[in-house]
């Protein structure tokens, strides 16, 4: 084979490969956030009944258009701020992200089911008064706000509601399903 035979293969070699499909690519992410639970916060930010600080860290992959999410948050005195009583909630959710690339913008609306798991107890007198641990589901929506490729923030609403009744004291409360709104907000970091 001549020279200019050889390059004129490899300069079609690269062509066509360059010519190819790439695979789809997934980012992984991580997102500590925080905000507040209340009862009515989904209709109405201002108007939250009895707003709780809550915490948490969500991690997932997100592809071009959509991707899934693993969360986890903890509320402190979930029941109430009450003197000798000890009450909080945890949530751990397995959420469908769908979010589409809009240039640095991604708007987001997510569902979910996991575990929401409430405990109740008197300090004072060392007494349980209601342990549950609970299958739930989640919905909401939000933004994420990417400043470079790695870096952004995410602020978001969800709500989150219980399948099975509260049991306290051992014995099942009947219309007590867990339910209440999250406003939150965090950076996100994209790997």
């Amino acid at each position: 084979m001549h020279t200019h035979h050889k390059l004129r293969f490899a300069i079609l070699v690269v062509g066509f490969s360059a010519a190819l499909p790439t695979p789809a690519r997934a980012d992984g992410f991580i997102s500590p956030f925080i905000g507040f639970i209340g009862t009515d916060c989904a209709t109405s930010i201002t108007a939250c009944d009895d707003r709780k600080i809550t915490g948490g860290v969500s991690a997932g992959v997100l592809g071009s258009f959509a991707g899934f999410e693993e969360e986890i948050a903890y509320t402190k005195d979930f029941f109430g701020a009450v003197s000798g009583l000890n009450s909080s909630v945890l949530t751990l959710m397995s959420n469908l992200v769908i979010a589409p690339k809009l240039g640095p913008v991604r708007p987001f609306g997510l569902i979910g089911l996991g575990l929401v798991k409430t405990h109740a107890d008197f300090t004072t007198l060392n007494a349980a008064i209601s342990e549950n641990n609970n299958i739930g589901w989640d919905v909401g929506g939000g933004v994420m706000v990417f400043f470079g490729s790695h870096v952004g923030i995410r602020g978001d609403v969800r709500y989150v509601k219980s399948l099975q009744d509260v049991a306290v004291f051992g014995f099942t409360l009947s219309d007590s399903k867990i339910d209440f709104a999250r406003v939150g907000a965090g950076i996100i970091l994209k790997f």
